[in-house]
């Protein structure tokens, strides 16, 4: 099961998915349906903001695959915390090339999100 937080990014997304299909007002049961065929390519990409070239930009950390999702979903402050200690982090969630949606989540602690590699793209 998904967590409650992530499923109200990603009912937008299915919902509007399935009008584009022609369904005008899917029903619960038409969402999960489309839930289940879609999330094995879903992505999780979470960041760190941090200071560059007198700006700030996102450092992309990690990127997640369904299968690697259970622990982060379930307390998303308390996973990227023990990870990556404290900082502004944003989460981009994408459907294969689709972006989704965004949630930011601010630790507490230490940044030890410095230490880490800096996610290379493909």
């Amino acid at each position: 099961m998904i967590a409650q937080w992530c499923w109200e990014l990603i009912a937008p997304y299915l919902t509007k998915t399935l009008q584009g299909r022609g369904i005008a007002r899917p029903t619960t049961r038409e969402l999960l349906a489309e839930f289940v065929r879609v999330w094995p390519d879903f992505t999780a990409t979470i960041g760190v903001q941090e200071p560059w070239q007198g700006t700030v930009r996102f450092r992309w950390l990690v990127r997640l695959a369904p299968a690697d999702m259970d622990d982060f979903l379930a307390d998303p402050q308390g996973w990227i915390g023990g990870r990556y200690g404290g900082g502004k982090f944003k989460m981009n969630l994408h459907h294969g090339l689709h972006f989704v949606n965004t949630k930011n989540f601010r630790p507490e602690g230490e940044p030890r999100w410095r230490d880490a590699p800096e996610l290379v793209e493909d």
